[in-house]
This record gives C-alpha cells, sequence and structure tokens, in this order.
C-alpha cells in the first residue's frame, strides 16, 4: 500500500506538467514489450510485403469467406479485428497517411483528460494494489485461471496400468507369405487413414499460418508463475529434441514425449487450448512413423508384440492389455501403435473433435479389442454424442475385463449411461448393483489396509474407486428404486471417501476473494469510452448447476451463433489481461491505457475464431471430402458463447474490455442448484470439490451471491438475468428474446435446439438430449430432511427474488407441467 501511495503521489505531480507524457506509437500500443503481438505482425507483414493494401483473410480448408463476411461481426461493431490491426501499423513502415477517424484520438495534440484526479484515485490505485498483491494465491483464486490441477508430470510411460499375461505370437519358415494377406488388408485401411490425417493436418496448419496461434502472446500472473514457466521451458526442450531427432530413429519417440507433455500441460492449464492443435499434429506424425516401422516389422517377420513369458501373479490380462504400464522403450510395436492412437483421440476430445476421438480409438481397438484404455475412452466419447447402446456395451466390456479395477471410470460411466437409457445395457441396472455390492466390502477392505501403508497415490487411487461404487449406487437408488435413505446413505458415503484425499476448505480465502473484487471494481473505478466495442463474445455465468447448458444450447441453436463450451478463452488469458492493465494503467497518458484495453480484447476475439475455425475445419472434413458439391456453405458465426461460469467473479473485467458484450446470468431456485451440486462429482482437484461438504458449499453459494449483487449495485442493468425456470417453462416466449438480446434475427428453428446433434461435454451431457419437463423442481425436497441443516447455512439466501430481466420478455401464466403440449418435440431435462 505504501508503495501504491508512493507511486500515485509521484504520478499525481507529475500530471499537470505532462513530464510522463509519451506520445502514442505502435510500440507502446502493443504493451511493454515493445512489439506487435505475432498473430499481428504475421498477417500484416504478409500483405505489405506483397504490396497489397486490402485487410488480410484467413482461411482453414475449403471454407473460405471474404474478410468482410469473416471478421465482421455486424453494423454497430465496427471495422474488422484484422483490418484495424494491418492499418495501425501502416506509419511504422512509411505509409504517411493520416489515420483513420476513430483513432483521431491519439493525436499528440490531444489534451491531458481533466478527470486524471478522479481516475488516479478510482482507477490506478486500485490497479496498483491488485499489483502488489497479485502473486498471492488468493488473487489467482479471485481473478485469474490457475492449473485446475498440478497432476505429477508424465513420465517416460503409458498413462494406463496392467500386469502381463500372456499372449501367444506365431512365427513361420516364411513370414513373407505368412503375413502377406494380412500386411495388403491393414495398407488399404491405413492409406485411407492416412489420407484423411493428412488433410487433417493440412487444414490445422492452415489455420495455424493464417492465425498465428502458435505461440501464444504471454504476460505476467499466470504466464510469470513458476508452474507456467517450467512448462514452458519443458516445451522448448521437448520440441527442440523431437525436431532434431527427425529423420532418425529414435524420432517416434521424441514425437510421442513431446506430443504427451503438450496434452499434460493442456489438462494442467486451462487456457482456450494453446497446445492442442500442436499436439495433435505431432501424435499423427508419430503413427505415421510407427505404421512404416510397424510394416517392415511384418514384411520381415519380425515380432510385433512382446513374446509370452507367464509369471507368478498373473492378473489374467491378456494382449496389449499386458503393457499398458510399460515404458515406451520397452513397449513392443503394436503397444507403442495403440497407446498413441489412444492418446490422440484423447485429445481429439479435448479439442470437442468428438467423432474424431472415436475414430482415433477404433484404430488403436483394431490392433487390440480388449484394449482397456481405448474403450474407456471411446465409451465416454458415445455418451457425449449420445450413443448410449454402444457406450453401455463399451463400458460393460471394461468391467468385465478389467480384473484389477484399475479403470473404475467405466463405474461412472455406465451409471450414467443406465440413469440416461436403462435397456441400453443387457441386464441393465442389475448387471452393474450385482458387481458393485459384491466388490465394495472387498475395495474398502484394500482401502484401509492402505492407509496403514501410507502410500498417498494407492490411498488416492482406492478412495477414487469407493468414492464411484458409492455415487454409481446412489443413482440407482435416486432414479431406480425411489429410495431416498439409501440413495442418501451412499452419497454422503461418496463425498466422505472424495474428500479424504483433499485439505479442509479455505472459508477465509474464499470470503476475502469475494472482498477484494468488490474493494477493486467500485462503481467509479470504470473509466468511460474504454474497452472493445464489438458484441461478439456472450458470457454466461452463474452457480454451477444452474442451468447454464440449456442457455448455451438455445444459443447455440442460431446458425448465427456458436457455443464454445467451458474451455474458455477470455477465462485462460485473464491473469495476461490483469496485469497487462495494471502495467498500462500506471501510465499517465490515460491513452496508453485505452490501446492496451482495445487490444487485449480484440486478442480474446481472435483467439476465439481462429479455435473454432480449426475445429470446425476438422469436424466437418468428411463432409466436404463426401460431397463437395452439393455442400451448402455454412455461414460464418457472429457471436461466441463463453460458458465458464465462475467468470461471475470476474464481471469487471468482462465489462472493462467488452463494455457492450451479453452477459447472460443464468439464476436457479436456490435449493435445487445447492443440491444438484451437492450430489454431483465435478472434475478436480479444485474448489468446486468443496461442493461435497455443507459447510463449503453453503460459502461458495454465498460467495456467488455476494458478487452478483455487488455487480447489480456498481454496474445497474449491465448483466442480463434469465430465470432457468423461466426457459423450462416459457422457452417460446423466453427464447425469441434471448435471441434478440444477442443481436441477431430470430430463427424459429432455436425451439428444437434438441434435435441438433450437437456434443455436449458438460455433466449435464445426458440430460440435455431428453426433453423439456419440470418434474425436478423443487427436486432436493425428497431429500429435505437430510439436507436441514444445509439450508440452516445458507439461511435467507435459500430464496432467490431474481427474475428475468431480458427486454421486452414478459413472463406467461403457463404452468410448469402444461409446458409439454406447447413445445415442438417436448423432454429435454438440461441442468437437474
Amino acid at each position: 500500500l505504501a508503495r501504491a501511495s508512493k507511486l500515485a503521489a509521484t504520478m499525481a505531480k507529475s500530471a499537470p506538467n505532462g513530464n510522463n507524457k509519451q506520445p502514442t506509437t505502435s510500440s507502446n500500443r502493443d504493451g511493454a514489450a515493445g512489439r506487435p503481438s505475432p498473430r499481428r505482425r504475421s498477417s500484416s507483414s504478409r500483405n505489405e510485403k506483397n504490396g497489397e493494401t486490402r485487410p488480410p483473410r484467413s482461411s482453414v480448408g475449403k471454407n473460405k469467406q471474404p474478410a468482410t463476411a469473416r471478421d465482421r461481426d455486424d453494423a454497430t461493431d465496427g471495422p474488422s479485428l484484422r483490418w484495424r490491426c494491418s492499418s495501425s501499423r501502416t506509419k511504422e513502415d512509411g505509409d504517411t497517411r493520416p489515420p483513420r477517424s476513430h483513432n483521431t484520438m491519439h493525436s499528440k495534440k490531444s489534451p491531458r483528460p481533466s478527470t486524471w484526479p478522479l481516475f488516479l484515485i478510482h482507477f490506478v490505485l486500485p490497479m496498483a494494489l491488485l499489483l502488489l498483491v497479485s502473486n498471492s494465491d488468493g488473487i489467482y483464486g479471485g481473478f485469474g485461471s490457475l492449473p485446475s490441477q498440478h497432476p505429477t508430470p508424465p513420465l517416460l510411460v503409458s498413462e494406463e496400468s496392467a500386469k502381463p499375461s500372456s499372449l501367444p505370437t506365431g512365427s513361420s519358415s516364411n513370414p513373407k507369405y505368412q503375413f502377406q494377406s494380412e500386411i495388403d488388408a491393414v495398407i488399404e485401411r491405413k492409406q485411407k487413414q492416412k489420407a484423411t490425417a493428412s488433410a487433417s493436418r493440412q487444414r490445422n496448419s492452415n489455420a495455424a499460418d493464417n492465425s498465428n496461434i502458435r505461440p501464444k502472446k504471454t504476460g505476467a500472473g499466470l504466464q510469470s508463475s513458476p508452474i507456467y514457466l517450467q512448462m514452458e521451458a519443458k516445451i522448448k526442450t521437448l520440441r527442440a529434441k523431437y525436431e532434431e531427432s527427425q529423420g532418425l530413429l529414435q524420432e517416434y519417440l521424441e514425437a510421442v514425449r513431446y506430443a504427451d507433455f503438450l496434452k499434460y500441460r493442456d489438462t494442467s492449464i486451462h487456457d482456450g487450448g494453446t497446445y492442442q492443435m500442436e499436439a495433435i499434429d505431432v501424435y499423427s506424425h508419430a503413427i505415421e512413423l510407427l505404421e512404416d516401422m510397424w510394416r517392415d516389422k511384418m514384411v520381415k517377420g519380425e515380432e510385433v508384440r512382446l513374446p509370452v513369458t507367464p509369471s507368478a501373479g498373473d492378473s489374467g490380462y491378456t494382449g496389449l492389455n499386458r503393457e499398458l504400464f510399460m515404458d515406451y522403450e520397452s513397449k513392443s510395436m503394436e503397444a507403442m501403435l495403440c497407446s498413441t492412437y489412444s492418446n490422440l483421440g484423447k485429445m481429439y476430445f479435448m479439442s470437442n473433435m468428438f467423432q474424431r476421438a472415436v475414430d482415433s480409438y477404433e484404430e488403436c481397438l483394431s490392433y487390440d479389442h480388449d484394449y482397456l484404455d481405448a474403450l474407456t475412452s471411446r465409451a465416454l466419447a458415445l455418451v457425449i454424442l449420445g450413443k448410449y447402446d454402444e457406450a453401455g456395451r463399451d463400458y460393460k466390456h471394461v468391467l468385465e475385463t478389467d480384473t484389477d479395477r484399475l479403470f473404475l471410470d467405466a463405474v461412472t460411466g455406465l451409471a450414467k449411461v443406465l440413469t440416461a437409457k436403462e435397456d441400453a445395457v443387457t441386464g441393465g441396472w442389475d448387471f452393474l448393483v450385482n458387481m458393485l455390492e459384491t466388490e465394495m466390502p472387498q475395495q474398502k477392505q484394500a482401502y484401509e489396509r492402505m492407509k496403514l501403508s501410507k502410500n498417498a497415490g494407492v490411498v488416492k487411487h482406492y478412495a477414487d474407486g469407493l468414492k464411484r461404487m458409492h455415487l454409481a449406487m446412489f443413482a440407482y437408488h435416486d432414479v431406480k428404486t425411489k429410495n431416498s435413505s439409501e440413495a442418501w446413505k451412499h452419497l454422503t458415503k461418496g463425498n466422505y471417501y472424495k474428500l479424504s484425499t483433499v485439505g479442509p476448505f479455505d472459508a477465509a480465502t474464499e470470503k476475502e476473494r469475494v472482498s477484494r473484487a468488490k474493494q477493486v471494481f467500485t462503481r467509479d473505478f470504470f473509466p468511460k469510452g474504454i474497452g472493445s466495442q464489438t458484441r461478439t463474445p456472450i458470457f454466461i455465468i452463474g452457480f454451477v448447476r444452474s442451468g447454464s447448458t440449456l442457455l448455451e444450447r438455445i444459443l447455440d441453436a442460431h446458425p448465427l451463433i456458436v457455443g464454445t463450451g467451458e474451455d474458455s478463452v477470455f477465462n485462460g488469458r485473464l491473469d495476461t489481461i490483469r496485469n497487462e492493465i495494471v502495467k498500462a494503467s500506471m501510465n499517465t497518458d490515460v491513452r496508453v491505457l485505452h490501446d492496451k484495453v482495445k487490444e487485449l480484447a480484440d486478442d480474446v476475439v481472435a483467439d476465439m475464431k481462429t479455435r473454432w475455425e480449426v475445429i470446425d475445419a476438422n469436424v466437418h472434413a468428411d463432409d466436404e471430402e463426401e460431397d463437395k458439391n452439393s455442400k451448402e456453405e455454412r455461414p460464418y458465426p457472429l457471436r461466441f458463447a463463453d460458458k465458464m461460469l465462475t467468470n461471475y467473479m470476474n464481471v469487471g473485467f468482462i465489462h472493462l474490455l467488452f463494455p457492450n458484450a451479453l452477459i447472460l446470468h443464468v439464476a436457479r431456485e436456490p435449493m435445487d442448484s445447492i443440491f444438484s451440486a451437492f450430489k454431483h462429482d465435478f472434475p478436480g482437484p479444485g474448489n468446486l470439490d468443496y461442493t461435497s461438504e455443507f459447510k463449503g458449499l453453503a460459502q461458495l453459494y454465498q460467495s456467488y451471491r455476494d458478487i452478483m449483487e455487488h455487480w447489480d449495485t456498481v454496474l445497474p442493468g449491465r448483466v442480463t438475468h434469465i430465470r432457468y425456470e423461466d426457459m423450462v417453462t416459457d422457452l417460446p416466449n423466453i427464447a425469441p428474446k434471448i435471441i434478440e438480446a444477442a443481436g441477431v434475427k430470430w430463427d424459429p428453428t432455436v425451439l428444437e435446439f434438441h434435435k441438433k446433434k450437437h456434443a455436449v461435454n458438460t455433466l449435464s451431457t445426458t440430460q440435455v438430449r431428453k426433453g423439456l419437463y419440470s418434474h425436478h423442481f423443487k427436486g432436493w425436497k425428497r431429500y429435505e430432511e437430510f439436507l436441514e441443516p444445509l439450508v440452516d447455512l445458507v439461511g435467507s439466501r435459500a430464496k432467490y427474488h431474481k427474475t428475468t430481466s431480458l427486454p421486452g420478455y414478459l413472463k406467461t401464466d403457463t404452468k410448469p407441467n402444461s409446458m409439454q403440449s406447447s413445445l415442438p418435440a417436448p423432454r429435454v431435462n438440461v441442468g437437474y
């Protein structure tokens, strides 16, 4: 605070005479580094070198559109991002043309704003305070996007686990003829697959070249944290080794190691998929190398699997499952191929390319149809694609094959499938329940033994298994037997095992992060006329399990709006945004701050578009190949919906960068939302682990309500509130108003959002494919006697009287149960 006050005093003294005034140049507009971002440098230099004066275009595959259509949001959004960036650098290249009208504010003759003292007090001092405390853990919890977890970096081994078993491998005195038919069949299949993969990588490469998505811009905050810096250094080292190995025998090993670390980094730091496309490209290249080696070995009659070596303690695993835990040097050729295909599938999955993920898992399973890692992963992708019968078969196969219970994701997955469609599995719930009732006592005994050994990793494995088993039994009693007492018993036991592996909830830190946000973002904090005028991003915020998936699907059903899910580009860059704003605010020339904020906002929008372009090109690649002539041109989206719910903490930064962007807050009946959070197992570790305990859950909800009330006070009317219950019971009336608020024309197909074959990777995956119904309203009442202590902790906020504030929306008197007859194809339960 003393440093901040001293700095502010110095800046205040220098303000009247303008000693610290800096001319606005391309250098200080581009921030502390004094250079334009890589994306801008690339697109600009190509146009200027070729003598072009028109804005650069970007294209992905065959989806080429004019720059005006690709970059334009709508008439209110102003000139395109790339045209503005290209023209802003003409001076430093000798162009003497005067700046365009919207940049006249940057003239050197512009007087210093008369409101500088107010700006100093209300903006500079809070931002200085933010900078001084930015090294504390709490600040990241409030404003940043830390790694969701800090897993151990990948060793040079595969991620799966199994024990040796036996697999006979044949040999022949005439190997060439022995294997020729198999080789020919595989080569034919691989050639088709290779052609598709090459085309996919070319599209990824085109998108990367046109938008220069790698490397990303870096700044302070998370990007200067020790974990981040260590990861970036490791990536540079592995990339160098990979590039140096090209053409050498060990190239495939260096490629797989490099891609593995990129995958690990992407699961550790959620920043919109910085390295996803690169990892996909490297894995694909490694597969090409491995398949060439596999064919050579087959032709020569050499072993492509490990020889049979039965040993004591054999678990019964067969085939390539025997090699799951081996390091790469020890794996056989087919085990390496299977493992790499499986990891490639995971990268496709993380990039929201779910069908491509399934295709990659199936390539792995073509070598061994029992490969447990690929079976489990394929089943999850199939659930997201709504193919419950196929997913159920995979999960059942895993549970029947995985004798050591190393893939307990199958328990959770099968329970989800049975909840959505009980007849998807032969035997239905009985198959799963009989298995769990037999194995849960054994699992508990092993857990107690491991606790005595103090082996934290093994203890966590057994605790996670018991958690999954009990939560599966909760689902059974909750949806099948309707036995609330038995269901509650299993739910509390499952949550007990979950919490046994995490530290105690820090209520003080949770309160502090809300208090800090309220202190920084006051009513007078926000300078006028700052930020980008674009309306491209739409931000969906709210408490977890509030019905946000339903809102995103309504928006995504419009042909000009895209739902980007929860891998938020904005949230991933928030630390850089915060720290760049802090640095810019220290400059006495307010125009520097204006330029920096707009640049940061434009970068977020450009990254959102680039990420969508790459994913869209890959998802629709097969459509283009099958029918190039009849394929209709898809319109380029004008809006991108960001569904990172916890951005309710970051409304201040959203408004600072995007003062015109739509912010939609989904509000649900408190106890319905709170209980839904309590009974769901969120990916972790992270703050959402503590939704499994009453005190932590109540404090998280109180924090959410505190900060939402704060935003309504300091930014009245800025956040548009939507009641989840109104979407369920009054969709035909509320949906047009949602689309109107987004600034695009109404399309009646929005009402049939549940018919769209759109993959939804959230906890509401199975529910979004059903239909609108309201019987889950007040669903927590079934467990009211057990939830009384939680209701007491929530207090008066167990009621939420917030109403839908969409302009022009008037709620009808439709009763919940009469809603079904008013919809074209009822039955969607999103957010339950």
